[in-house]
């Protein structure tokens, strides 16, 4: 884990970990979080329910991978506050040996790091103080002493990348990540977008962008773009609560339309 340099916690601006926190009932933001989440919630009464289902998303995916397609390795950058069950507990419960690197850049994620430690004796977790945008988050020290990129790896960019704009190429960003990781790997991915409710996901980006944090709301199009070259495994790029649903862990409602209003796209591609 990387600890010089260590950030200090920015309380003048909302960050997006910290409101992330606030709407799945956490307790580490502060009064401009609480602010700012509930500009949100105005615009936006579901993204609760969009923060419950990412989540979900998540457990699933990262079980699916470990049960039925044996991957022992997962690289989970833009990590957020620690809310168990957390990626490394997922995994570790289906093969404790896994081994599990977060990487995020918000102080506040930093100070709950160790939480992300606590592995199986099995297996091995570590964090990377580490922005995707700018740092070599694979080629870190840090990684390589838990990860073997010579062996398939899930890589994890769970609501991650609706806060990197166009200007900063994130699909360059994707690809250059994937080219470091063996055939066999996988990439997850979810991402929100304003293909069923403009109005409330545009008062959304309004609000974050404001604080200092750009969103960008891709369309369906726009985000399976990011599987170019990938063997999306079934059921393809969908919405998120209709990706292999079911799980013990799946959110509440079953209405429809209810948990489309989530909108929020995801994923899983292997690479060939």
């Amino acid at each position: 884990m990387t600890t010089s340099g260590k950030p200090e916690i920015d309380t003048s601006r909302p960050h997006s970990a910290r409101m992330y926190d606030y709407y799945l009932g956490g307790k580490d933001w502060y009064p401009v979080d609480e602010q700012a989440a509930e500009k949100v919630l105005q615009a936006c009464p579901q993204i609760r329910l969009t923060a419950e289902t990412n989540r979900s998303f998540m457990h699933r995916a990262t079980r699916t991978l470990a049960a039925e397609y044996g991957v022992r390795q997962f690289v989970d950058i833009g990590t957020g506050i620690p809310t168990p069950p957390n990626l490394h507990q997922i995994a570790q419960e289906v093969a404790p040996e896994s081994c599990v690197v977060y990487a995020d850049h918000d102080a506040t994620v930093l100070e709950y790091a160790h939480v992300l430690m606590r592995s199986t004796p099995e297996g091995r977790t570590a964090y990377i103080n580490a922005d995707v945008r700018d740092d070599d988050i694979l080629g870190s020290p840090q990684l390589r002493e838990v990860i073997d990129l010579d062996k398939p790896v899930a890589l994890s960019l769970v609501a991650l990348l609706h806060f990197v704009p166009d200007d900063r190429k994130p699909y360059e960003i994707v690809r250059g990540l994937l080219d470091q990781l063996a055939s066999g790997s996988f990439l997850v991915l979810s991402h929100v977008t304003a293909d069923f409710d403009a109005a409330a996901w545009q008062g959304v980006k309004k609000v974050y962008d404001a604080g200092g944090t750009t969103v960008a709301l891709r369309d369906k199009q726009e985000f399976g773009r990011f599987f170019d070259g990938l063997d999306v495994i079934d059921p393809g790029v969908t919405v998120a609560h209709e990706w292999r649903p079911g799980d013990p862990s799946e959110v509440s409602g079953e209405d429809p339309e209810l948990l489309r209003s989530a909108a929020l796209y995801a994923g899983v591609g292997r690479k060939p």
